[in-house]
Protein backbone atom coordinates (compact mmCIF):
# COMPACT_ATOMS: atom_id res chain seq x y z
CA UNK A 1 0.00 0.00 0.00
CA UNK A 2 1.58 3.24 -1.14
CA UNK A 3 2.01 6.51 0.71
CA UNK A 4 1.96 10.04 -0.66
CA UNK A 5 3.63 13.17 0.71
CA UNK A 6 2.81 16.81 0.04
CA UNK A 7 3.97 20.32 0.93
CA UNK A 8 3.66 23.66 -0.88
CA UNK A 9 5.90 26.69 -0.60
CA UNK A 10 4.07 29.75 0.69
CA UNK A 11 5.16 33.12 -0.67
CA UNK A 12 4.88 34.60 2.82
CA UNK A 13 8.28 34.92 4.42
CA UNK A 14 9.21 32.10 6.75
CA UNK A 15 6.03 30.11 6.09
CA UNK A 16 5.43 26.80 4.33
CA UNK A 17 2.03 25.34 3.60
CA UNK A 18 2.03 21.62 4.37
CA UNK A 19 -0.65 18.99 3.94
CA UNK A 20 -2.02 17.85 7.29
CA UNK A 21 -5.40 16.18 6.62
CA UNK A 22 -6.25 13.84 3.77
CA UNK A 23 -9.55 14.04 1.87
CA UNK A 24 -11.13 10.96 3.54
CA UNK A 25 -10.59 12.43 7.00
CA UNK A 26 -11.98 15.80 5.98
CA UNK A 27 -15.04 14.24 4.33
CA UNK A 28 -15.62 12.16 7.45
CA UNK A 29 -15.48 15.26 9.65
CA UNK A 30 -18.00 17.33 7.69
CA UNK A 31 -20.26 14.38 6.87
CA UNK A 32 -20.45 13.52 10.57
CA UNK A 33 -21.54 17.07 11.40
CA UNK A 34 -24.23 16.92 8.71
CA UNK A 35 -25.52 13.55 9.93
CA UNK A 36 -25.57 14.66 13.57
CA UNK A 37 -27.66 17.63 12.50
CA UNK A 38 -29.98 15.30 10.62
CA UNK A 39 -30.25 13.00 13.64
CA UNK A 40 -31.16 15.88 15.94
CA UNK A 41 -33.75 17.24 13.48
CA UNK A 42 -35.37 13.86 12.84
CA UNK A 43 -35.66 13.10 16.56
CA UNK A 44 -37.15 16.54 17.28
CA UNK A 45 -39.87 16.29 14.63
CA UNK A 46 -40.55 12.59 15.13
CA UNK A 47 -39.29 11.41 11.74
CA UNK A 48 -37.99 8.18 13.22
CA UNK A 49 -37.51 6.32 9.94
CA UNK A 50 -35.23 9.10 8.73
CA UNK A 51 -33.61 9.08 12.18
CA UNK A 52 -32.69 5.44 11.63
CA UNK A 53 -31.37 6.08 8.12
CA UNK A 54 -29.16 8.92 9.40
CA UNK A 55 -28.00 6.73 12.28
CA UNK A 56 -26.98 3.91 9.95
CA UNK A 57 -25.17 6.43 7.76
CA UNK A 58 -23.28 7.53 10.87
CA UNK A 59 -22.53 3.88 11.62
CA UNK A 60 -20.75 3.64 8.27
CA UNK A 61 -18.74 6.77 9.03
CA UNK A 62 -17.72 5.70 12.53
CA UNK A 63 -16.78 2.23 11.31
CA UNK A 64 -14.63 3.82 8.62
CA UNK A 65 -13.00 6.28 11.05
CA UNK A 66 -12.01 3.50 13.43
CA UNK A 67 -10.46 1.49 10.59
CA UNK A 68 -8.80 4.61 9.15
CA UNK A 69 -7.42 5.34 12.60
CA UNK A 70 -5.59 2.03 12.40
CA UNK A 71 -4.51 1.70 8.75
CA UNK A 72 -5.06 5.20 7.32
CA UNK A 73 -2.89 8.24 6.71
CA UNK A 74 -0.30 9.18 9.31
CA UNK A 75 -2.11 12.16 10.86
CA UNK A 76 -5.39 10.22 10.99
CA UNK A 77 -3.97 7.28 12.93
CA UNK A 78 -4.69 6.96 16.63
CA UNK A 79 -1.04 6.13 17.17
CA UNK A 80 -0.16 9.60 15.83
CA UNK A 81 -2.34 11.73 18.10
CA UNK A 82 -3.27 9.65 21.16
CA UNK A 83 -0.51 10.55 23.61
CA UNK A 84 0.32 9.40 27.10
CA UNK A 85 -1.27 11.20 30.10
CA UNK A 86 2.15 12.68 30.87
CA UNK A 87 2.33 14.30 27.43
CA UNK A 88 -1.23 15.60 27.77
CA UNK A 89 -0.44 17.19 31.15
CA UNK A 90 2.71 18.75 29.67
CA UNK A 91 0.61 20.25 26.86
CA UNK A 92 -1.97 21.59 29.33
CA UNK A 93 0.80 23.30 31.29
CA UNK A 94 2.25 24.78 28.09
CA UNK A 95 -0.71 25.13 25.66
CA UNK A 96 1.03 27.80 23.57
CA UNK A 97 3.01 25.02 21.89
CA UNK A 98 1.18 24.58 18.58
CA UNK A 99 0.60 21.11 17.19
CA UNK A 100 0.44 20.49 13.46
CA UNK A 101 -2.20 17.78 13.65
CA UNK A 102 -4.38 17.01 16.67
CA UNK A 103 -2.78 18.33 19.83
CA UNK A 104 -2.44 15.88 22.77
CA UNK A 105 -5.63 17.16 24.43
CA UNK A 106 -7.50 17.20 21.13
CA UNK A 107 -6.50 13.59 20.54
CA UNK A 108 -8.32 12.57 23.69
CA UNK A 109 -11.34 14.57 22.53
CA UNK A 110 -11.42 12.60 19.26
CA UNK A 111 -11.33 9.29 21.14
CA UNK A 112 -14.01 10.48 23.58
CA UNK A 113 -16.26 11.60 20.72
CA UNK A 114 -15.89 8.27 18.92
CA UNK A 115 -16.62 6.29 22.11
CA UNK A 116 -19.72 8.37 22.87
CA UNK A 117 -20.94 7.96 19.28
CA UNK A 118 -20.37 4.19 19.46
CA UNK A 119 -22.40 4.11 22.68
CA UNK A 120 -25.13 6.18 21.03
CA UNK A 121 -25.30 3.93 17.99
CA UNK A 122 -25.17 0.73 20.05
CA UNK A 123 -27.99 1.72 22.42
CA UNK A 124 -30.00 2.93 19.44
CA UNK A 125 -29.99 -0.58 17.98
CA UNK A 126 -32.09 -1.71 20.95
CA UNK A 127 -34.15 1.46 21.47
CA UNK A 128 -37.87 1.97 20.94
CA UNK A 129 -40.21 4.95 20.86
CA UNK A 130 -42.93 2.65 22.20
CA UNK A 131 -45.18 3.62 19.28
CA UNK A 132 -44.02 2.73 15.78
CA UNK A 133 -40.22 2.47 15.70
CA UNK A 134 -37.88 -0.11 17.18
CA UNK A 135 -34.18 -0.68 16.71
CA UNK A 136 -33.22 -3.76 14.65
CA UNK A 137 -32.03 -5.62 17.76
CA UNK A 138 -34.97 -4.67 19.98
CA UNK A 139 -36.55 -8.13 19.82
CA UNK A 140 -33.37 -9.78 21.13
CA UNK A 141 -33.62 -8.24 24.62
CA UNK A 142 -36.30 -7.97 27.27
CA UNK A 143 -38.64 -4.99 27.32
CA UNK A 144 -37.04 -3.87 30.60
CA UNK A 145 -33.54 -3.89 29.13
CA UNK A 146 -34.80 -2.19 25.97
CA UNK A 147 -36.33 0.53 28.14
CA UNK A 148 -33.03 1.03 29.97
CA UNK A 149 -31.07 1.20 26.72
CA UNK A 150 -33.60 3.65 25.28
CA UNK A 151 -33.12 5.87 28.35
CA UNK A 152 -29.34 5.64 27.98
CA UNK A 153 -29.69 6.48 24.28
CA UNK A 154 -31.52 9.70 25.13
CA UNK A 155 -29.22 10.67 28.02
CA UNK A 156 -26.05 9.91 26.09
CA UNK A 157 -27.12 12.46 23.49
CA UNK A 158 -26.71 15.17 26.14
CA UNK A 159 -23.12 14.04 26.67
CA UNK A 160 -22.62 14.15 22.91
CA UNK A 161 -23.91 17.73 22.85
CA UNK A 162 -21.52 18.66 25.67
CA UNK A 163 -18.54 17.27 23.77
CA UNK A 164 -19.67 19.12 20.62
CA UNK A 165 -19.85 22.41 22.53
CA UNK A 166 -16.41 21.83 24.06
CA UNK A 167 -15.04 21.07 20.60
CA UNK A 168 -16.51 24.26 19.13
CA UNK A 169 -15.15 26.35 22.02
CA UNK A 170 -11.70 24.79 21.54
CA UNK A 171 -11.78 25.59 17.80
CA UNK A 172 -12.76 29.21 18.56
CA UNK A 173 -10.01 29.50 21.18
CA UNK A 174 -7.38 28.16 18.77
CA UNK A 175 -8.68 30.52 16.08
CA UNK A 176 -8.17 33.48 18.42
CA UNK A 177 -4.63 32.24 19.02
CA UNK A 178 -4.04 32.18 15.26
CA UNK A 179 -4.30 28.42 14.72
CA UNK A 180 -6.80 28.11 11.85
CA UNK A 181 -8.22 24.66 12.46
CA UNK A 182 -11.37 25.10 10.37
CA UNK A 183 -9.45 26.20 7.29
CA UNK A 184 -7.10 23.24 7.62
CA UNK A 185 -10.03 20.83 7.87
CA UNK A 186 -11.49 22.34 4.67
CA UNK A 187 -8.38 22.53 2.49
CA UNK A 188 -6.23 19.93 4.19
CA UNK A 189 -3.31 22.38 4.41
CA UNK A 190 -1.86 24.44 7.24
CA UNK A 191 0.81 27.16 7.17
CA UNK A 192 3.69 26.54 9.55
CA UNK A 193 7.15 28.00 10.10
CA UNK A 194 9.93 26.49 8.00
CA UNK A 195 11.45 25.09 11.20
CA UNK A 196 8.24 23.13 11.88
CA UNK A 197 7.89 21.55 8.45
CA UNK A 198 6.98 17.87 8.57
CA UNK A 199 6.28 15.65 5.59
CA UNK A 200 3.43 13.37 6.61
CA UNK A 201 2.59 10.11 4.85
CA UNK A 202 -0.84 9.74 3.26
CA UNK A 203 -2.71 6.65 2.16
CA UNK A 204 -4.36 6.34 -1.23
CA UNK A 205 -7.91 7.62 -1.52
CA UNK A 206 -8.78 4.35 -3.29
CA UNK A 207 -8.05 2.48 -0.09
CA UNK A 208 -10.45 4.73 1.84
CA UNK A 209 -13.10 4.34 -0.86
CA UNK A 210 -12.79 0.56 -0.67
CA UNK A 211 -13.27 0.56 3.10
CA UNK A 212 -16.31 2.82 2.85
CA UNK A 213 -17.73 0.73 0.02
CA UNK A 214 -17.51 -2.51 1.99
CA UNK A 215 -19.02 -0.96 5.12
CA UNK A 216 -21.74 0.81 3.15
CA UNK A 217 -22.63 -2.37 1.29
CA UNK A 218 -23.17 -4.26 4.54
CA UNK A 219 -25.09 -1.50 6.33
CA UNK A 220 -27.25 -0.58 3.34
CA UNK A 221 -28.14 -4.19 2.57
CA UNK A 222 -29.01 -5.26 6.11
CA UNK A 223 -30.17 -2.03 7.79
CA UNK A 224 -30.94 0.88 5.46
CA UNK A 225 -32.65 -0.88 2.55
CA UNK A 226 -35.53 -2.35 4.60
CA UNK A 227 -36.30 1.14 5.96
CA UNK A 228 -35.83 2.94 2.63
CA UNK A 229 -38.41 0.60 1.08
CA UNK A 230 -40.99 2.00 3.51
CA UNK A 231 -40.19 5.71 3.03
Amino acid sequence: MSYKMSSVENPQSGQVKIKVWDLPTRLFHWSMIALLGGLWWSAEVGEMQWHQVFAYGLLILIGFRILWGIVGSETSRFSHFVKSPTQVLAYVKQPQRRSIGHNPLGGYMVVAMILVLVAQLTTGLFATDEVFTEGPLYSYVSSELAGTLTWLHKQNFNLLLLLAVLHILAVIWHGIKGDKLVGAMITGYKSVSRESVTEFKFRSGLMALTLVGVLAGLVVNYLIWPIAAML
